[in-house]
């Protein structure tokens, strides 16, 4: 073999290297991105869950314009394969925290959204 050969496959080799790895590093990205996200629909679902339970009457098993005995074990999704959730419930808001199964912007700790519901809507905050 020649040296132009030789010098083709190792160019060959590098280049397959760098696109392997370029490749890798959007795969993460990617999953990362696409975990907020579920993570985000996940607290916005809560969110509405919880101001169901405020506009419903005590009669059907609602809070009668309070959030005040909304539990978020009650609806099942405490806990999704996007991550897990817990709520502080006061009178007129519920705060949800949602921990992701991805690695968040500090590089050290998963990713943290929380949700702020009140009576007339949502705002989902991102914390890491």
């Amino acid at each position: 073999m020649g040296q132009q050969q030789l010098l083709l496959i190792v160019l060959g080799v590098i280049i397959v290297g760098i696109a392997i790895v370029v490749g890798i590093n959007l795969f993460n990205a990617h999953s990362v991105s696409a975990n907020r996200d579920a993570v985000a629909s996940d607290l916005n679902n809560l969110g509405a869950l919880a101001r169901q339970y405020y506009n419903k009457p005590h009669a059907m098993g609602g809070g009668s314009n309070s959030f005040t005995g909304w539990d978020i074990t009650s609806t099942g999704l405490s806990s999704t394969a996007n991550g897990s959730y817990t709520a502080t419930v006061t009178d007129q808001l519920v705060s949800i925290s949602g921990t992701g199964i991805q690695v968040g912007n500090d590089g050290s700790t998963n990713i943290r959204e929380t949700n702020y519901t009140t009576p007339v809507g949502d705002s989902v905050v991102v914390v890491n």
